[in-house]
């Protein structure tokens, strides 16, 4: 049996998506795809445009063969506890072969190489990097000059470090390495849009393309060349009876919840420094909405999408004691299913067998096989799914099934 991982958010599910795991099936020979997903709050600090079950069953009818939950801790984080989260998670599982990533350069060696950089000069890096940003660059263009002072000569080396999807892809490998672990990495070469881009120009534009044009045209019309069938379908049947769900329509919880929180500040959180902090509370008074406050904290020093998970993670209580301790356990402490093939029965079975983690099926089995620590991350996946329930019935009107009545989804 050979199994290939993907780590994903699906937000939404498009054809690009599609396109890679027909492409890793074809070119890799894998029996079976098996999905990291981001559950329903993402890496940039926002809510998924639709919830997890509803991704889920996408990508179960567009070709993945198993789906298992990133935990929150990992999910709204920065690119190196989510690249570090998904793939402890995939090498526990004990079975998968291949790590598969979309990247912009489309050269693993190249990859490869500004991931061991990153692993063996992280100290000479982190002092030039603090340099660059003490002369006024913004950490992004820090690091990227920082590597090309490393590795001189090497303009792809530098321009890697420019793209998203490179990023993730970087820290896949670091990860790997650093574990030992027996999986390898495999990436192929993004085509059509790029991950930034805001613009839909064609059948593999960028999910950002996809949901600003969704919200924009309040309608997902414009969309129907640009997502799987089965997706569209999907969509069509649900929306604005479930999704879409954006950015502002947590406004209100978060403003609550910073209220609540202001008079002992939010240095316990993931990510949020005293000076942080102190600007959050300092502008309260000017808190308009969720994407209003972010682009008015952010700062050549701090970017808007780090600013956007700071506030995710005081909206959702990720705290840094926590955070300590799941690192500390290695990261996967369990594996949640999402959905299932029912023809993809040999791989769980083969899971059940090999994995160095217990899989969860049943929420009310958890407490029963988890010890404290995963307990409590686990029941940080379930507090996010209540809140972004919440979002939903606010919005549509719509009454929610509850996280512990939830069933797998199979197909």
């Amino acid at each position: 049996m050979t199994v290939a991982g993907i780590v994903a958010e699906y937000n939404p599910f498009h054809n690009g998506h599609k396109t890679q795991i027909e492409y890793i099936k074809s070119n890799l020979g894998v029996d079976y795809v098996v999905i990291v997903m981001s559950g329903n709050f993402t890496q940039r600090g926002t809510p998924a445009m639709m919830d997890k079950y509803a991704r889920t069953e996408i990508a179960l009818n567009s070709g993945a063969d198993l789906v298992l939950e990133l935990p929150l801790y990992y999910s709204v984080s920065s690119a190196e506890y989510f690249g570090s989260g998904a793939v402890a998670l995939l090498d526990k599982l004990g079975v998968v072969n291949y790590l598969c990533f979309g990247s912009e350069s489309g050269n693993i060696d190249i990859i490869s190489d500004v991931a061991k950089i990153l692993n063996t000069k992280s100290g000479q890096l982190d002092s030039l990097i603090k340099t660059k940003i003490k002369q006024g660059l913004s950490y992004p263009v820090a690091r990227s000059q920082a590597i090309g002072e490393i590795i001189p000569n090497s303009y792809e080396h530098v321009d890697a470090m420019n793209y998203p999807n490179n990023i993730l892809g970087i820290e896949y490998i670091k990860a790997i390495n650093k574990r030992k672990s027996s999986m390898i990495p495999y990436t192929n070469k993004r085509v059509g849009s790029g991950y930034h881009d805001r613009m839909v120009s064609n059948t593999l534009s960028s999910a950002l393309a996809i949901r600003q044009s969704v919200e924009s045209n309040k309608s997902i019309k414009m969309i129907s060349d640009l997502v799987p069938d089965y997706c569209y379908k999907y969509m069509d049947e649900n929306y604005n009876k479930t999704f879409p769900v954006w950015s502002n329509d947590i406004s209100s919880m978060l403003k609550y919840k910073l209220l609540l929180d202001a008079g002992k500040g939010y240095t316990e959180y993931v990510d949020v420094n005293k000076d942080l902090s102190d600007k959050i509370k300092k502008n309260l008074n000017k808190y308009v909405s969720f994407e209003q406050f972010c682009d008015l904290l952010k700062s050549k020093d701090v970017t808007y999408a780090r600013v956007s998970r700071c506030l995710i993670h005081i909206l959702l209580n990720i705290k840094k004691e926590n955070l300590k301790k799941f690192v500390a356990n290695d990261y996967a402490m369990y594996a949640r299913i999402l959905g299932l093939k029912k023809e993809a029965s040999p791989l769980l079975n083969a899971i059940k067998k090999e994995s160095k983690i217990p899989l969860i099926s049943k929420l009310a089995d958890a407490r029963n096989i988890l010890d404290e620590d995963a307990m409590k991350m686990l029941e940080s996946d379930i507090e996010a799914a209540h809140i972004y329930d919440t979002i939903i019935t606010d919005k549509f009107e719509f009454a929610t099934t509850s996280e512990f009545q939830r069933k797998i989804i199979t197909i």
